[in-house]
């Protein structure tokens, strides 16, 4: 293969970066369009539990900017498949066999992981907290009427699937580590306990104080942390 000159590796990335551009400004186009379908989505976890329910707007403008801000996540979404097949595509001829049958694998499972960290998240683990929330809400002693703000809710929501999406990177993050040579796996499974300790205690800080969610959260956790132990090289 032909060796590229510094300016055709800053030309052929410009490149790149230009396409990402023009395929985030399309997507976010579309997803102006399809933003009230995905409001209509986010907030079914909500009115699930909360048939009756209904959101307050706060403000005149909060219309326009929950629009925005769904419109630049649907981007967001659509992009990062586009994004990572740049990446690949441009570090790729600098890689030895080995380092690519590596690292394209790790480009595929990132987003198929974050999808399902957001899912359980969406499906499971929401449901269960606003049920917490509403029937706390219900049993108070003095008279009341519970209208929480869209944007509120919407920020709450979206930020639950990106921690949930991101702490399903887990076995990825240990696996890198540990093929790069910063993360013996005999000390992972030393610290084993010391780690199930760990994901309980995140486990009972991100959710209601209640048993059934606490494990919802800490048993995949702790699946993911011991299948990241099964890909490990041996010390």
């Amino acid at each position: 293969m032909k060796k590229m000159t510094m300016m055709q590796h800053f030309s052929e990335l410009r490149r790149r970066i230009l396409w990402c551009l023009f395929g985030g400004a399309i997507a976010f186009v579309a997803g102006w369009y399809m933003s009230p379908l995905l409001q209509v989505f986010l907030t079914e976890p909500l009115l699930k539990v909360w048939p009756d329910g209904a959101l307050l707007y706060t403000g005149i403008s909060d219309g326009l900017m929950v629009r925005l801000s769904l419109s630049g996540l649907f981007a967001l979404f659509v992009l990062m498949p586009m994004v990572l097949w740049h990446v690949w595509a441009f570090v790729r001829p600098g890689l030895k066999q080995s380092e690519r049958r590596f690292i394209f694998p790790v480009l595929i499972m990132s987003p198929i992981l974050f999808v399902l960290g957001a899912a359980f998240a969406f499906y499971f683990l929401l449901p269960i907290i606003f049920k917490f929330f509403v029937n706390l809400n219900n049993t108070a002693n003095v008279p009341n009427v519970m209208l929480p703000a869209v944007r509120d809710y919407l920020r709450f929501a979206i930020g639950m699937l990106k921690v949930f999406g991101v702490a399903f990177q887990l076995p990825l993050l240990l696996v890198l580590l540990n093929r790069i040579g910063v993360l013996q796996k005999s000390l992972v499974v030393k610290s084993r306990r010391y780690a199930i300790v760990f994901i309980v205690l995140v486990a009972a800080v991100l959710t209601p104080p209640d048993v059934v969610s606490q494990i919802l959260l800490a048993l995949p956790m702790w699946i993911l942390f011991e299948s990241s132990i099964l890909f490990m090289r041996r010390d």
